[in-house]
């Protein structure tokens, strides 16, 4: 038990260094970026409106001291941390004045909802045909399944996106290609709205799908087929031990130890958004609100996304090592 709580101290350390590291670096490399997020602002105000020089002066002088970006780096650096341990990011540039977390938040939800749904059931479905084509190898139709994740798991997710586009918004326009849900539809707890939802997240969801799916099912059939050769998966089957339980308790199992610490990392990667699609299909998520604060240099929204993805990656790795004594002896035996 003490050997426990020592791995579980270490890796709680390492959790901490690794959150502390990332939103550092994040931290230095949008600060010392050429992009002044102050003459953004004024850039747009000026572009809208006819302020005199005065006026702009004067905010400019009052952006200034609000973002504190004429402080010496390190003293924006220890304000920054001051402000984040009481979970106050500041304002967001881009909606002024609008917290920046606030944006995340509204977010979220729509990455979430289809991200997780779209990760968890192609690891799902293809780690179980996976496993099944590694445990038959000469069964012609998992052969045939092989072929095609293999065919499709090298193409980048946006060039499925933007196939699937051209599909379905201009060759046989059945599916909505833009947005979260319907225009003419008002957000309400309706069977409307939510119909709308699944209608509009059908597109990017499958994009990620197609793509993902290979990658699963391609590595839990070569984890599986090395396992099988392992003499005590010989052993059970010469002792008369059920199929059913050889290949879920001895094969499946096994196998899906590594598969679990990558799952981690996909779910964790999650919080960042898939940038490409969400551009591609305009889907209201995490990746489109970091595109829009990177072009605009919103400092403080660039810097909330990063956190939260950041934190929730290096959480995820934490939990799976946890769990890692749980389903694999070896680890709980060191």
């Amino acid at each position: 038990m003490h050997g426990y709580f020592w791995f579980v101290g270490k890796r709680l350390l390492q959790l901490l260094a690794v959150i502390f590291c990332g939103i550092s670096a994040t931290f230095f490399i949008t600060h010392l970026s050429p992009i002044d997020p102050v003459e953004q602002v004024l850039g747009r105000l000026s572009a809208r409106s006819n302020l005199s020089p005065e006026a702009i002066a004067a905010t400019r002088a009052a952006l200034t001291e609000m973002y504190g970006t004429g402080q010496p780096i390190l003293t924006q650096y220890l304000n920054f941390w001051t402000r984040l341990l009481r979970g106050d990011l500041g304002p967001s540039l881009l909606a002024f004045p609008t917290p920046s977390m606030e944006l995340v938040t509204r977010a979220m939800p729509w990455t979430l909802g289809l991200l997780v749904t779209s990760t968890l059931f192609t690891f799902v479905i293809g780690n179980l045909l996976g496993a099944l084509a590694g445990y038959h190898p000469e069964n012609r139709f998992f052969q045939a399944f092989g072929l095609i994740a293999m065919g499709v798991q090298p193409i980048p997710y946006y060039i499925v996106a933007f196939i699937l586009l051209i599909i379905f918004g201009f060759l046989w326009p059945v599916l909505p290609i833009s947005g979260g849900f319907a225009m003419d539809v008002r957000p309400a707890m309706s069977w409307q709205f939510i119909f709308s939802i699944l209608q509009h997240s059908i597109l990017p969801a499958l994009s990620l799908v197609l793509v993902g799916f290979g990658g699963w099912f391609l590595g839990m059939r070569a984890l599986v087929s090395n396992v099988v050769n392992e003499d005590y998966v010989t052993y059970a089957g010469l002792a008369g031990v059920k199929k059913q339980t050889i290949v879920g308790g001895y094969v499946i199992r096994n196998a899906l130890v590594p598969q679990l610490t990558a799952l981690a990392m996909a779910l964790g990667g999650v919080f960042s958004g898939t940038v490409i699609t969400e551009q591609v299909f305009n889907y209201p998520g995490i990746g489109s609100l970091l595109i829009d604060g990177v072009n605009y240099g919103d400092y403080s929204l660039v810097l909330a996304v990063s956190t939260v993805s950041i934190t929730a990656v290096a959480l995820a790795i934490f939990i799976v090592d946890l769990l890692h004594p749980l389903l694999d002896p070896r680890v709980r035996t060191e």
